[in-house]
């Protein structure tokens, strides 16, 4: 089912962007003046096709979902009848092509606007910056992040979420500095505590940010207490009962739920003394693992599961409704950021600083379509925003084959006073296949290592 959800969402999504993107480029070129001969949302065997319009434009939906096109009237891919001229791309002022070409990624632009005001109107949900564990000799801990600190600001950035945590963290440590984090401790005061990201190339390293930092997040689990206990399993023979909570392991004192995972997981088959508080009174129980295989690695397994306060997960959601025009100022506000922070991370990409087992191919994306799709509605529109103005920045990349590259053909055709010859653009449409294929190969390499484990 969740295959199934993934799937789906990531068909509606690519081809709701890809038809934005491609209505860009018609919508700009109609106005213009040019004879749209094609509009197609896909490649391949077309599954719908309709002609209509003055021009008999021919309207496409195709099998494979992963592009699209519009196809214009144009001297140098087929005769034009002489009436038709006037109307031929080729035939258009150098202004108008590159306003044809850009339309494409501006639409997408627009669009990520569009759906990140109607994330804010519709209200966004988030889960408070609460600490739960911090990772020993972890960055967190050498700027002195405790358990049960919230976070409140990453320098002038208010982070009422873990998702404004993570993404003023990323954006202030791609400067490769210290950056200044309020939080409020356990006891109610307020303390600015300072993150040493000068090391950029450990912040972009793959892997969730937190978990680089060396801080997890508290969850309704964190807390070591027991809740369901399986009937014959491990902890229910050694005595373990719901609700008990666990002081200590072989004399080890544990603060978590995740800290005695670790620990039953090292210690496949080994008989542990664990001491638990019930009803006020401690009581020693001797339990022994059982020893498990996961993904060919022998580990420790018990038959016993957290216990989840559910008021307590109620509490720390949160949810932020906007009105419409704060909700368009913040939409502008989030696209522009996003949009910095992506050419920054791309850079660092290129220059080696950033893993390039980051770059996600469509296998993740669609992971991420039908994670989002489950979590509800405002979460798939931010998806979608992301996913809208990555494809508006990739495409303007000066590359041939994209857009970027058309329009560095056409800069160069201003300052040359004629158009690039005909042979310097195949050249470069080889050039640019090339390099598109080397990265959608990296890409589903990704996938497949990820899928690998």
């Amino acid at each position: 089912m969740t295959f199934l959800i993934s799937v789906l969402a990531f068909v509606v999504a690519i081809g709701l962007l890809v038809t934005v993107h491609e209505f860009g480029h018609y919508w700009v070129a109609r106005r213009c003046g040019v004879k749209v001969l094609r509009f197609s949302v896909g490649f391949g065997r077309p599954l719908w096709r309709r002609v209509a319009g003055r021009d008999r434009t021919e309207y496409v939906i195709a099998a494979i979902p992963l592009g699209g096109y519009v196809k214009m009237l144009d001297e140098r891919e087929e005769p034009v009848a002489d009436k038709d001229l006037p109307r031929a791309f080729n035939r258009q002022s150098v202004w108008r092509r590159m306003a044809i070409v850009i339309a494409g990624p501006t639409a997408n632009f627009l669009f990520a606007i569009a759906a990140f005001t109607l994330m804010f109107i519709v209200g966004v949900t988030g889960v408070k910056p609460l600490v739960g564990e911090v990772m020993p000799g972890s960055l967190a801990d050498q700027a002195g992040f405790e358990r049960q600190d919230e976070v409140l600001r990453v320098e002038d950035q208010s982070t009422p979420t873990w998702e404004l945590v993570a993404l003023n963290l990323l954006e202030k440590g791609l400067d490769a500095r210290e950056v200044e984090v309020l939080v409020r401790t356990a006891g109610g005061q307020e303390v600015w505590r300072t993150l040493d990201l000068t090391d950029r190339r450990q912040l972009l390293a793959d892997g969730a940010l937190l978990d680089k930092l060396g801080i997890e997040a508290w969850r309704p689990w964190s807390e070591p207490v027991f809740g369901e206990v399986l009937a014959e399993g491990p902890a229910a023979r050694a005595g373990v009962q719901t609700g008990d909570r666990i002081l200590s392991v072989d004399g080890v004192s544990l603060s978590s739920w995740a800290a005695w995972v670790d620990h039953v997981r090292a210690r496949p088959g080994e008989t542990l003394e664990v001491r638990v508080e019930r009803d006020g009174s401690p009581v020693t129980l001797t339990l022994q693992t059982e020893v498990h295989e996961e993904e060919g690695e022998r580990i420790g397994r018990i038959s016993a599961w957290p216990h989840v306060d559910n008021e307590a997960a109620e509490a720390m959601q949160r949810q932020v409704r906007y009105g419409p025009f704060q909700a368009i100022a913040l939409g502008v506000e989030r696209t522009w950021d996003m949009s910095v922070l992506t050419l920054r991370v791309m850079w660092r990409l290129i220059t080696g600083e950033a893993a390039a087992s980051n770059i996600a191919g469509p296998v993740s994306i669609a992971e991420y379509a039908g994670v989002s799709a489950v979590i509800g509605l405002s979460a798939f529109l931010s998806f979608l925003a992301i996913v809208s103005l990555s494809l508006g920045i990739i495409n303007l990349l000066p590359v041939p084959i994209l857009d970027g590259g058309h329009l560095l053909y056409y800069v160069v055709e201003i300052i040359k006073g004629s158009p690039v010859s005909q042979t310097a653009e195949a050249i470069g449409q080889r050039i640019g296949l090339v390099m598109i294929a080397m990265l959608m190969t990296l890409a589903f390499y990704n996938d497949f290592m990820r899928i690998l484990g």
